[in-house]
């Protein structure tokens, strides 16, 4: 735009300056502090408003602010940093946190646990169910014996009513009568009993050890107790007293690498276990309490002289079986027995191929290792 004297600019406000007038300005190149006209043209002041008048014309007639190259560039990066710019807000330091976000996730995780959670309930009482008929390959306290497990399930039927009747006298008397796997008042004073450190008032019942047996360990933890409790009670509702008691008698130990009783039988005494006297079968039961500090004796029997010595461990509970448990038999007799489920004598029952009438190959394997044929 050519420079030309400021009065010729249509609607561009002039500048004055103090103590001058129109009149004493001359035309053209007056610089403005009352000197006299250079010999060369001096340029006249420019102002705002001039910059102004030449960017956009002197009648508005110029490019919008909005249309320039420069402010279209500045508006664009602007919609750039608002995509980029979390929908919850800014994360900033002044910006409080994304809250829908953050709510959104903690759903989402729950949601995940819950299913977790839902799944592994299912998967759990689909075992406790399939436990009515399926005999487990191995439990907890197998797989976690450093010596191995020898083990082989026989049918309740096939087992001597003698043993039964020891079983249910020496490790719970009242499961035939009980609806569950414990009684309230019961646990309730074990679990006083653990905490003040006294001695267990009544000890673990066969559904509870049947529990700790297939899925726990031997820690004594009150956590460990609580996990018992709540599995034991469970597996109660999913099977009924003749296959918890089948369950017991064929997974509890019965020596260092011995479990169940067609395994106990003919380790210990050579014959089946459906011909167990009652001598033979109350000192089986007493080994439960403590079944690790046993070995066969040469010819058959029970030998306590162990190489950890403590053997005076598992016999001192064999002797109070056998002061305890023969007087329970007689005064009651296969009643116990009748009532949990199983009637007639093991005698009595047809041959079948899992009725333990032969010695184990597993069985024999050991005792010819050990020398004690």
């Amino acid at each position: 735009m050519p420079h030309g004297s400021p009065d010729r600019w249509p609607g561009v406000r002039r500048r004055r300056t103090r103590g001058t007038t129109t009149a004493d300005r001359p035309e053209r190149g007056w610089s403005g502090y009352g000197d006299a006209v250079p010999s060369r043209p001096v340029p006249p002041l420019r102002s705002p408003w001039d910059d102004a008048a030449d960017r956009y014309g002197v009648d508005g007639s110029g490019p919008a602010p909005e249309e320039q190259p420069g402010r279209r560039r500045r508006r664009r990066d602007r919609e750039d940093r608002d995509e980029r710019r979390p929908r919850g807000g800014l994360r900033d330091g002044y910006d409080r946190p994304d809250r829908p976000d953050r709510s959104r996730g903690r759903r989402q995780l729950a949601g995940r646990v819950g299913k977790v959670l839902a799944v592994a309930l299912v998967v759990q009482a689909l075992v406790m169910v399939s436990l009515r008929w399926v005999d487990p390959p191995t439990t907890a306290f197998m797989a976690a014996n450093p010596n191995g497990a020898i083990q082989q399930s026989v049918p309740v039927e096939h087992v001597s009513r003698n043993f039964l009747a020891a079983v249910i006298a020496h490790e719970d008397a009242k499961l035939p009568y009980r609806s569950g796997a414990f009684t309230w008042a019961e646990m309730w004073a074990r679990a006083h009993a653990h905490l003040v450190g006294d001695e267990d008032p009544s000890g673990s019942t066969i559904p509870q050890q049947v529990a700790k047996n297939l899925f726990l360990n031997q820690e004594m933890s009150s956590w460990r107790k609580a996990v018992e409790a709540g599995l034991s009670a469970e597996l109660a509702l999913a099977v009924d007293d003749r296959r918890m008691l089948e369950l017991y008698v064929n997974y509890a130990q019965f020596g260092p690498s011995l479990y169940g009783v067609c395994a106990a039988s003919w380790y210990y005494f050579d014959r089946p276990p459906q011909d167990l006297p009652v001598d033979q079968a109350v000192q089986l039961v007493g080994l439960l309490p403590s079944p690790g500090h046993v070995q066969r004796a040469p010819g058959g029997g029970l030998d306590f002289d162990v190489a950890d010595g403590q053997g005076w461990l598992s016999r001192s509970h064999v002797i109070n079986a056998q002061n305890r448990v023969p007087r329970h038999i007689e005064r009651l007799g296969f009643q116990p027995v009748e009532d949990a489920g199983i009637t007639g004598l093991a005698g009595d029952q047809p041959a079948s191929d899992d009725d333990c009438s032969t010695r184990p190959q597993a069985v024999a394997d050991l005792i010819a290792a050990e020398g004690t044929a």
